[in-house]
């Protein structure tokens, strides 16, 4: 118990200290995280209101498919990622693997799938009068698409949120595609379980604070936003 204590202590020191390593490695776990939720964002939302609202053979089945891809391992995403930008791969030309890019696509496959399947559930949660209203007022398919978005907005931010969170604790996918280069590829999730396998438990300790309140931050946004949906 010392143990964990002292390194508690020393851990809050770093943070205290404003220890630049620390708080580069925060900030590259942020951007990186951020980045592949507002692009997973770009294709899961309309998706997600398109599989909502339309009707065709199969819907059932694809939203049980996205519902399981939500469990999606990020070793499995990781590997995937991995073949295509490696040199033998069919992306290997762009060069991106062990780069922050590629760190961006892993956890931007990850949040896809949960984002699509939060958006579905989202939107047909809604009251089944908003399109039927909106189409009785002349409305065309696009303002009936954007009433939706707008009726939908605070849960499907909880979704966003929930992709955030997921993408940022994740550590399988950015060490096989990342390669946990420091000062370049060094992640918050990285960095705990490199600085953990070294001994050095208070900067392990440190970079977990940071996270936890990164998570804490991200499950008070999406409560927040649960709670003006209802």
């Amino acid at each position: 118990m010392d143990f964990i204590w002292g390194g508690l202590k020393d851990g809050l020191v770093l943070l205290w200290s404003l220890d630049p390593e620390v708080y580069a490695i925060a900030w590259l776990s942020l951007r990186v995280s951020l980045t592949a939720v507002l692009l997973a964002a770009c294709l899961a939302v309309p998706l997600g209101m398109l599989v909502a609202l339309g009707s065709f053979p199969g819907k059932r089945a694809v939203t049980v498919v996205f519902n399981t891809l939500m469990a999606l391992p990020t070793v499995v995403v990781g590997l995937l990622v991995y073949g295509l930008l490696s040199a033998q791969g069919p992306l290997g030309a762009w060069g991106l693997l062990y780069s922050p890019g590629a760190m961006i696509v892993a956890q931007a496959m990850l949040a896809f799938p949960l984002v699509t399947a939060l958006v579905i559930a989202a939107v047909q949660g809604l009251d089944p009068r908003v399109r039927p209203t909106a189409l009785t007022l002349g409305a065309g398919p696009w303002r009936v698409a954007l009433t939706v978005l707008a009726e939908a907005r605070f849960a499907i931010l909880a979704a966003l949120c929930a992709g955030f969170g997921r993408v940022l604790t994740e550590v399988g996918a950015a060490i096989m595609v990342g390669g946990n280069i420091r000062h370049y590829t060094r992640t918050l999730t990285t960095a705990i379980a490199l600085e953990t396998a070294k001994g050095d438990f208070a900067q392990g300790m440190a970079l977990g604070l940071i996270l936890l309140v990164a998570a804490l931050g991200v499950n008070l946004a999406a409560d927040r936003a649960r709670g003006v949906a209802a």
